[in-house]
């Protein structure tokens, strides 16, 4: 009996970890969790001391017989699932399975890389488990159940079945619909700017945007203060007053964690975070990288640390140096601060060998997985490099009374830039466009030539909608939720269909709306921001061992009984109060009423359980409120019926008016024919199970074209394409694009 037994949570890296530790250890995996909460019933014994009522979960009992038959063959046991407070608990749960067989030693260990040199190192220095840690995740888990399901069977009483709520993401939700109300209760102040081309002694001509009138900052309120300003200004003349030059560096980002890893494969990549995590999590497992073998290629993905090993730091500063020389290395290493949060202990995410460049695995990666690497790998290596020196130019233009402005900057040394930018990092000048510009070489007082000046109306604009990105980025301000939960945060509020994406801003459902308004109403003390994130703090000093994981929950439970048994009485009664109509049920005659379901309104027969006929609600005009679907061109291709438009779960399509005698449906067209050879379909809006909208075939599956962006049925003005898809960046906002490959036509912007 002298072999050990690893045991890890993934199987995928079972083999890899065979390879690093040899014939002298048995590996298994336990599969993530082992043990958890029933599902049917709450499994919390509230009157002693919130006792949790561990059960194995379905389908995990072969997995635990096979780690106990070989717990009972080894000496000693390693217990190894992820660095984190879910991988300590699935440790903690093992540990109580396996220690009554085994007569050896149970360590934990931890990798933060799946590589030789980590997996030695932790199994030749073990630690103990952390009981501190494990009580963490408990008291996280017990909360999580006391709220969903005391909470979800209220909304199933008041709204409808099959709804429910969470703690965490109660409160991400109530922050896309409190962005939705901002929005809709916005009211728009109408501003004009004054831009002015000129050209100088030399090129290239430039502009110009007025900046100050006499001491006081341009505000122009109205078009007849515009027009007056531009009679005043007349022809000029216009002098160059002021040349301001200055050279400013521009710092690297720091490496990604978890939440920055996020967002910056969303605006990149257009990555959701949960595809974020799953991809980053087959990095760190490993791939195989064929003469190299099965290679772990990044840290652990789940931190909030940008701590760097010592030796990670010397590897890549090696690698500077010998890739884009020693003009591009700083002196000393940069070091970046950690929220005060942070988890040390961690490190942040990097490559775990800087060697294996993008280049030279990617043969071995689908396209997702490598570019994931290659922002990873980029950001790394960018963050230990000298800043990047730019030159800017401001050059202040006189015209009287009035103050023109103009902004340029060049790039004197390319630094971190050479690698890697961050994507919302952009320089900006004052009217809030990219100053990337290159302005003359002009001298002082020179006279310029106006060549045209032009008023421009603008509308003060809305809080933006959040997107993923953006979500996770005040997520992490507000201190809601932790690294590993952002990703699921956002997942479970769309697959309750409480939000939805379009164009990657998301937006929430009627249903997400009624549901956020009727948690505020009835649990105000937890349905903030600033409640949840007292809450994980909490939790933090649990993990710290500066609290008991028992006192935590009973200062919780105690104010949130008295909320539930308040909501028993007061919540608003959706489900009882339905709205009438003036429709009648085309099958019996009884009168149709408004009801709740799980995508939002729709019409049912009152007469209900006997006639279950229904309708979806349209959202245009009042007829369209009351059911009645509006009638579209055409008529049905089954049984010649005229067709309606009608709103479904995944937005509008076409439908037989005859419905339910005749089910025939097609999809709304955007106007432009399928683009593959030979198919006489039209491109339609679809959604994806996870509610992302793209663009496919009218004839699927017979054809499969499918298109994340947006056709629009415009022919390309320089390769007469049939169409071009519409396009939208940070900088940019808007635009249309040709698709055809060598074409490269791009329009200014998108109606």
């Amino acid at each position: 009996m002298s072999k050990s037994l690893l045991i890890v949570e993934s199987p995928t890296k079972v083999n890899t970890l065979k390879k690093f530790i040899g014939k002298d250890f048995i590996v298994k995996a336990s599969v993530g969790h082992i043990k958890d909460l029933p599902k049917k019933k709450l499994g919390v014994d509230i009157d002693n001391d919130f006792k949790p009522d561990y059960i194995t979960i379905r389908g995990k009992g072969k997995i635990l017989d096979e780690l106990k038959a070989a717990a009972k063959k080894v000496e000693n046991i390693y217990l190894a699932p992820d660095p984190d407070r879910e991988g300590e608990a699935i440790a903690f749960h093992i540990q109580n399975e396996v220690a009554k067989l085994n007569k050896g030693k149970i360590y934990r260990v931890m990798f933060n890389e799946i590589t030789q040199r980590a997996v030695t190192e932790a199994i030749k220095h073990p630690t103990e488990l952390n009981v501190n840690k494990v009580n963490a995740q408990q008291a996280r888990r017990i909360l999580d159940r006391l709220v969903g399901y005391k909470i979800s069977p209220l909304l199933w009483k008041k709204v409808q079945r099959g709804l429910s709520a969470g703690r965490v993401q109660s409160v991400a939700l109530r922050m896309v619909c409190d962005r939705e109300k901002e929005i809709r209760e916005f009211k728009p102040q109408e501003y004009w700017t004054i831009e002015a081309d000129l050209e100088g002694s030399r090129p290239p001509p430039f502009q110009a945007k007025l900046f100050k009138i006499g001491a006081d900052k341009a505000e122009i309120p109205n078009q007849a203060e515009a027009d007056l300003i531009l009679k005043t200004i007349g022809a000029g003349p216009f002098v160059l007053e002021d040349i301001v030059k200055k050279e400013r560096k521009r710092n690297p980002s720091a490496p990604f964690i978890t939440s920055t890893l996020q967002q910056e494969a969303s605006r990149k990549l257009n990555f959701s975070p949960k595809k974020t995590m799953m991809l980053a999590q087959r990095l760190y497992e490993g791939l195989d990288l064929g003469p190299k073998g099965t290679v772990g290629l990044i840290t652990y993905m789940r931190t909030d640390s940008t701590r760097v090993a010592d030796e990670a730091i010397e590897a890549v500063r090696g690698f500077i140096a010998g890739r884009f020389g020693k003009e591009f290395l700083p002196d000393a290493p940069n070091v970046y601060k950690s929220k005060k949060t942070a988890q040390e202990a961690h490190e942040a995410i990097r490559p775990t060998d800087v060697n294996l460049d993008p280049a030279s695995v990617k043969e071995y990666m689908e396209k997702d997985l490598f570019n994931l690497y290659e922002l990873i790998w980029s950001r790394f290596v960018s963050c230990q490099m000298c800043p990047a020196v730019l030159d800017t130019t401001q050059f202040d233009i006189r015209a009287g009374n009035y103050l023109f402005r103009a902004n340029g900057s060049v790039v004197k040394f390319s630094g971190f830039l050479q690698v890697y930018e961050e994507s919302m990092d952009e320089v900006l000048d004052a009217s809030g466009k990219a100053n990337d510009r290159l302005l003359p070489l002009l001298e002082k007082g020179e006279t310029l030539k106006l060549s045209r000046i032009a008023p421009e109306q603008h509308f003060t604009q809305p809080p933006p909608r959040y997107t993923e990105a953006s979500l996770v980025k005040a997520l992490e301000e507000k201190g809601v939720g932790r690294p590993s939960t952002y990703a699921s945060i956002i997942t479970v509020i769309k697959e309750r269909d409480y939000i939805k994406t379009e164009e990657r801003k998301i937006y929430p459902n009627e249903l997400g709306i009624l549901v956020s308004d009727l948690l505020v109403e009835n649990f105000p003390d937890i349905m903030t921001e600033e409640f949840t994130a007292n809450m994980e703090d909490q939790l933090d000093q649990i993990e710290e061992g500066k609290t008991e994981w028992v006192k935590t929950l009973k200062s919780f439970y105690g104010p949130f009984q008295k909320d539930l048994e308040k909501a028993e009485k007061s919540m608003r009664d959706v489900k009882g109060k339905m709205e009438q109509t003036d429709e009648v049920c085309e099958k019996c005659g009884k009168p149709m009423v408004i009801k709740w379901g799980r995508f939002g309104k729709f019409m049912a027969c009152s007469g209900y359980p006997e006639c279950k006929t229904t309708k979806e609600i349209g959202e245009g005009n009042a007829s369209q409120k009351n059911g009645a679907n509006e009638l579209v061109e055409g008529s049905c291709e089954k049984c010649g019926a005229a067709l309606v438009m009608k709103i479904g779960r995944f937005g509008k399509f076409i439908a037989c008016s005859e419905y339910p005698k005749c089910k025939f449906t097609k999809p709304v067209s955007l106007g432009v024919s399928c683009p593959r050879e030979g198919c006489k379909g039209y491109v339609s809006a679809r959604r994806t199970k996870k509610g992302r909208t793209f663009y496919g075939c009218s004839e699927y599956p017979k054809c499969d074209f499918t298109s994340w962006d947006k056709p629009v049925a415009e022919e390309c003005p320089q390769c007469k394409a049939p169409y071009l898809v519409e396009k939208w960046k940070k900088d940019e906002g808007k635009f249309l694009m040709c698709v055809k490959e060598g074409c490269g036509y791009k329009s200014a912007s998108a109606a």
